[in-house]
Formats: structure tokens, sequence, C-alpha cells
């Protein structure tokens, strides 16, 4: 099992975006010294907490400030992009990596996107939408013949070369065909998972479910590849969590509910959920009332806290609940106390993650 980093990341509106942005790279280059291999970021344009529209370009800063951890879109939200504007993005950001690049991509985003960008996600179905844009900037990036590329949801022409001035369509990516792409996914044998089996892609389950749903994960996984006659690689399986590591169980358990874990599930999650007619998919019995989802049920049984043992306990029970994944995503939160927060992150680097060296 190796570590990585999902952040989305997390601040309360009000927040002074330059601090933040600074504070979030500063936590970035902490996990490439940390030794954690990989770092994801989310792309949102309108939810205030999570406030990083352009993933793309703070990765492109954290590459010249970091030398080992790879860096992903967490995930670049289809609908919210001009196939060509993002082909020639992501293209070239995964020069500027030299293959330190992962491409997350996905189908979901906020109303209020699709709203600033004019989807209709009444009327058109953002999946179907997601692969079919995803398709085209793939045969682009093989093939980038000249002519007119049409369907329902873009249009944009390749034009012909006129090679005396050099002018053609010219940037592919570094990493051939492609950088590795993630698909992330959210509902029981989620369709995104079904490609990503099909095709070999780094499936990702998110952090917010239990494990007994992100088990029909793995299903829709496997399902993919059978479909095309592949053998589906549990090592490429990421799994998200909560996690809080102190000197104590009881210790990490007040931390974590008194500070920004806590804050972030009050203030943020357990409003957007209900709003989002989501919340049932944190609950282990679907008939428990709202009411009863709380961080404290959260802590019992979706979040990873306590002692470096107990955490690591935790952590291979869930990777025996669901047959085994290769890449536990520890999730970001703003590091306030931020001594508290590095203790943490080391904790689970060098002392919960060598007791779990036998699953592989």
């Amino acid at each position: 099992m190796e570590l990585g980093y999902f952040t989305m990341p997390l601040h309360p509106p009000g927040s002074d975006v330059t601090k933040t942005l600074e504070d979030d790279l500063e936590q970035i280059v902490t996990l490439d010294e940390l030794g954690y291999k990989e770092a994801w970021i989310g792309e949102h344009f309108t939810f205030v907490w999570e406030n990083i529209p352009c993933p793309d370009l703070f990765i492109a800063q954290a590459l010249g400030k970091t030398k080992n951890i790879i860096l992903g879109t967490g995930v670049t939200c289809m609908p919210n992009h001009d196939p060509m504007m993002i082909a020639h993005r992501i293209a070239q950001l995964d020069h500027m990596a030299k293959g330190r690049f992962y491409w997350g991509i996905g189908s979901s985003s906020t109303p209020g996107d699709y709203e600033m960008f004019g989807f209709d996600q009444e009327a058109v179905d953002r999946r179907v939408y997601t692969k079919e844009t995803l398709d085209i900037i793939l045969k682009v990036w093989e093939d980038p013949k000249p002519g007119r590329y049409k369907s329902e949801h873009w249009d944009f022409t390749i034009p012909e070369p006129v090679d005396e001035v050099g002018l053609k369509f010219h940037l592919t990516p570094y990493t051939k065909p492609h950088p590795q792409i993630a698909v992330a996914g959210v509902s029981p044998r989620s369709d995104t998972l079904i490609m990503a089996g099909e095709r070999g892609w780094i499936p990702m389950s998110i952090n917010l479910i239990p494990s007994v749903m992100v088990r029909t994960h793995w299903e829709a996984v496997e399902e993919g590849a059978a479909n095309v006659g592949r053998t589906a690689d549990r090592s490429l399986w990421r799994i998200a969590r909560e996690i809080y590591v102190a000197d104590t169980t009881e210790q990490a358990r007040k931390e974590a509910l008194e500070g920004t874990m806590g804050r972030d599930f009050k203030d943020y999650w357990l409003k957007l959920m209900p709003w989002s007619k989501s919340l049932d998919r944190m609950k282990l019995d679907p008939d428990m009332a709202d009411a009863d989802v709380t961080p404290e049920y959260l802590m019992d049984t979706l979040w990873i806290v306590g002692s470096p043992d107990d955490v690591a306990a935790q952590i291979r029970e869930l990777y025996a609940d669901v047959g085994g994944f290769g890449v536990l995503l520890a999730m970001g939160h703003e590091w306030d106390p931020k001594d508290k927060w590095l203790k943490s992150l080391t904790l689970l680097a060098e002392e919960v993650l060598p007791q779990l060296s036998d699953l592989d």
C-alpha cells in the first residue's frame, strides 16, 4: 500500500484566497518531503469552500517547488471545459511535469458551475458528455487530422497546416500516448468506474461513503475489465478517507472533532449533503434519521482517527472490507494548528504505513 493526499481544498467563506493558495502549496511541498506518493487537487468554480477553480495552474506552480510527488487534477470536471482548450492545457502541463502528472477526469460538477458554463444538466447526460469529450481529446492527441469536429456538445476545427509559417496543431502530451488517467466514483456500481475497468485507468473512491458502498466500486471496475477481457488491477485503486493521527486515540478523537476536520463537516459537508440530496450516501443504515448523521457518527463509521496503532488497525480493516487497494488518499484540511496536523501526517507516513507493509 502507498500513501497519497486529496485536497478539495476546504476553506471557509471569507478566507483570504491569496493566503489559502500559499498554505495549500506549502502542504504539497511538505508532503513531498515526507515521501507521499501523490497529491490530487480539486476543481470548483462556484463552491466558495472549495476555492481552486484551476488545479492545473496550482499544479504548475507546485511542480517547481517539489521533487518527487506526483500531482493530479482531482478532477477536471469535463462539462466545464471546451475540449480543445483542455487538450492543450493538459498536454502543456504534462510537458512541464515531465510525466510527474496524473489526469483525473470526471463528469460531476456543481449546479452553479453548470449554470456558469451554460451546461443544461436536465437536457444533457453529463456522463455521455464526459465520455465523448474525453474520446475526442484522446483521438486528437493520437492523430490530429485537420478538419471540423462537431457534436451536439462542441464544435471546433483543426486547421490545415501551413508549413512555411509553422501553422498547425502541434501540442500533444509528454507522456505517450497520454498521461495516466483517473476517474472518480461516487454512486454504487458507478458507470465511470466501469469505464475505468474497461480502459485500465485509475479508479478512485471518494471519502464520503462507507466501505459497503466502496465495495461496489470495485465490482464496477471488474465488470468493466471483464467487458473487454481485461484483468482488473487492484494496485491502481485509490480510496480516499478522512484521517487524523495523534499520540493517543483519546487525543486524536478530541482534536478531530474540535478542530478543522470537525468544523469542515459541521459547517460544510453536513449542510451541503442534505441540500444536494446526497446525505444518504453517508449512512450505514438508509433508514436512520438525517439528524443522526453527526460528526461523532462519522468519526465512528467513516473517519479513520486514533493513535498510530489504532489507525493502522482501522486501515487494515478497510483493506479487508473492500478486498484490497493500492493507494490510501488522506483528505486535505487546513493545517490549523499546523504543528498537530503536521504531526498527524508525519505519524501516518512514518509510524502507520510501515505497519501495513504486508498489504500488497
